[in-house]
């Protein structure tokens, strides 16, 4: 069975996790404090904080802007649970907006119309690894959190995703471009943000008191996070190849493929297209030994009930994601092209 994704540990990363275990520091520490500092210079900006996880990141981030009860933060509907989560954490209220058929990242005409006096931030993911109309939306004067999460080593010009926010915020979840099992991280220029964040994230030992949380994350975690970086240019560098393999296949079978407009680089942290019967096909590629799976889950106006995302509504009913991983093999992905050709 070929998997939708696949962990990918080299040697070099079970040697780094061995080094630290037998260092016994396996909190957080100087592997932490050194993989903040390599992130912050290879997306561009001047400060980091790790934690423990993308959701973690995101509840910092709002607490830092001092966003709560009575606040607007402006989403994307097609996105995954974690930022609803984290809005409803510091109690400001959530609201929703469309997606562009083409990228499938947050629309800027739907944000533009859905700002209002209370609102203090807008979260922008860039999905699937393809980055948003970051300047575009950065332009309209709101506070941007930008959500890395699939897409960091993409860039928009000439400039990597998460360095065009006030912050900017990472994953490194088990399956993610850097995954460590779990773990998070906040970037920023502004120093005052990073180190309300830097306090918040660890209750111990401070002179005055106020609610901190236990968002660490752990030197082993940032010792694989940190192997994984060195090699971060050939995963991505393989997911183009394989992707290329799947844009060339995938021509007059019946699939939506992704557009990238000009001056956006895409990753390819998942490859999405769009097909009439999506249940079906992914019931079929299974059946031809093929996992292949929605790329988001539900979008969030299904959870809440909500009316009027026309153009989510569309692409969730009709997305799937097929693999594309590092450790796919280009027979593999003739493969998978063959299986969607007989299908399709």
């Amino acid at each position: 069975m070929i998997p939708h994704s696949k962990v990918i540990l080299e040697e070099e990363d079970l040697a780094s996790v061995i080094e630290v275990l037998r260092s016994g520091l396996l909190t957080q520490g100087e592997i932490v404090s050194s993989l903040e500092t390599k992130i912050a210079r290879f997306i561009g900006v001047k400060y980091a904080v790790a934690v423990n996880s993308g959701t973690a990141a995101l509840h910092l981030s709002l607490l830092s802007c001092g966003i709560d009860e009575g606040n607007e933060v402006i989403i994307p509907s097609y996105v995954c649970t974690a930022l609803l989560n984290a809005i409803h954490y510091v109690r400001a209220t959530p609201v929703l907006v469309d997606i562009d058929p083409d990228t499938y990242n947050i629309n800027v005409e739907s944000i533009k119309r859905a700002i209002t006096e209370r609102t203090r931030a807008i979260i922008v993911p860039h999905m699937f690894g393809l980055p948003a109309d970051i300047e575009s939306i950065v332009s309209l004067g709101i506070p941007v959190i930008e959500d890395c999460a699939h897409s960091i080593g993409a860039r928009y010009k000439d400039r990597y995703a998460g360095s065009f926010g006030v912050l900017s915020i990472f994953s490194f979840y088990a399956t993610k471009m850097l995954g460590a099992g779990e773990g998070g991280m906040v970037l920023s220029n502004d120093l005052n943000l990073i180190e309300t964040i830097r306090d918040l994230r660890d209750y111990d030992e401070k002179e005055t008191y106020t609610v901190r949380y236990n968002y660490k994350m752990t030197d082993f975690q940032a010792a694989v996070c940190e192997s994984r970086l060195n090699r971060l240019p050939s995963y991505i560098d393989k997911r183009k190849a394989l992707a290329r393999i799947y844009n060339s296949g995938l021509d007059g079978v019946g699939a939506r493929v992704p557009v990238v407009p000009e001056g956006r680089e895409h990753i390819y942290y998942r490859y999405v297209i769009l097909l009439e019967k999506p249940l079906k096909f992914m019931d079929d590629m299974r059946k031809s030994g093929i996992v292949c799976r929605r790329p988001v889950f539900k979008p969030i106006h299904g959870y809440l009930q909500l009316p009027g995302y026309p153009v989510t509504d569309e692409v969730w009913e009709k997305a799937v994601s097929i693999p594309i991983h590092p450790s796919l093999r280009v027979e593999e992905a003739h493969l998978i092209m063959d299986a969607i050709k007989t299908i399709l």
